[in-house]
């Protein structure tokens, strides 16, 4: 069986080009600078770069590259391709240090490159999780830290992750200040349809839950109560082992800015795994559908998250 980097875009810079310019514009290229579609063509001069378009109504040149990730970027298209193509195919996360070595850029460059293709995995979606019948459980960890540790305070040191995940279906998490009832409930009511099976742990943030979902039970971790029927964590805490895996594992430190990006990523490969149909290429298809409006700076990646 051929190796999955073995693909012409992988090696080739056209065959690059053309192969997001098929995702990015499935019916035709489209000026960026003017949204014209009709009096476009590419510039084909032997001194002109690769991926080079030309609209002649707002007589502006163009790539594909303008308005995603890929902007104001020198690093090649097929060397893009193959960072996305292992990331999204690397269960725990594939660290900077080793895209630098694979494909042989600067580890600053690596770095920026895998926060961007994490930006790019940032959830679009705004449908609640679960439905009529459907299960979503929900549950929280703490990771890294964001401070002095205070031995009176317990977890409160550390960085919060809040998380749902549908039993057979998509996943959805993000970073909290804190993990109360006023911050999760919330959160749940935004997220989860009104209808679903809600399972949780028997924290007492989610105890007001009941009085907004359909169903919702809990399990009493603390009297060493892990499922009660259809009633578990199980699935949830699956998910967290995966990520706890990669950020400690592979990421090893990671400053509370950074950390929704490495959230998405995790979030991107749960909701596209292979269970739901999805492999290593397609997976990169969908997102290469999603760079369009997501560029970030070298200073914006560095900036603290307002």
């Amino acid at each position: 069986m051929a190796s999955g980097l073995s693909a012409k875009h992988f090696h080739d810079e056209q065959e690059a080009y053309d192969y997001v310019e098929a995702r990015i514009w499935p019916n035709g290229p489209m000026c960026p600078h003017c949204g014209g579609v009709e009096r476009v063509g590419k510039l084909q001069g032997k001194s002109t770069r690769v991926g080079v378009w030309k609209c002649y109504q707002c007589r502006k040149p163009f790539t594909v590259k303008i308005g995603t990730i890929f902007e104001d970027s020198k690093v090649p298209m097929h060397l893009w391709l193959q960072a996305m193509y292992l990331i999204v195919g690397s269960k725990k996360g594939i660290s900077s240090n080793q895209l630098h070595r694979i494909l042989g850029v600067t580890l600053k460059t690596a770095w920026f490159m895998s926060h961007r293709i994490r930006e790019a995995m940032q959830d679009n979606d705004i449908w609640p999780l679960g439905g009529l019948g459907a299960s979503v459980e929900a549950d929280e960890t703490f990771i890294g830290n964001e401070g002095l540790r205070d031995p009176t305070k317990g977890f409160h040191h550390k960085m919060k992750v809040f998380a749902l995940v549908e039993r057979g279906g998509r996943s959805r998490a993000m970073v909290v200040e804190n993990v109360n009832a006023k911050t999760l409930v919330p959160l749940l009511r935004e997220n989860v349809q009104r209808l679903s099976k809600l399972y949780t742990d028997h924290a007492f943030a989610y105890q007001s839950a009941k009085l907004y979902f359909y169903h919702h039970e809990s399990v009493n971790h603390s009297i060493n109560e892990w499922g009660r029927g259809a009633a578990h964590t199980n699935t949830i805490e699956g998910y967290f082992s995966i990520f706890k895996r990669g950020m400690k594992g592979i990421y090893q430190h990671c400053a509370k800015k950074h950390l929704h990006r490495y959230v998405a990523e995790f979030n991107f490969r749960y909701s596209n795994r292979a269970a739901l149909g999805y492999n290593d290429e397609n997976r990169t298809d969908v997102l290469l559908r999603d760079i369009i409006g997501k560029r970030l700076t070298y200073q914006t990646a560095n900036q603290a998250r307002a």
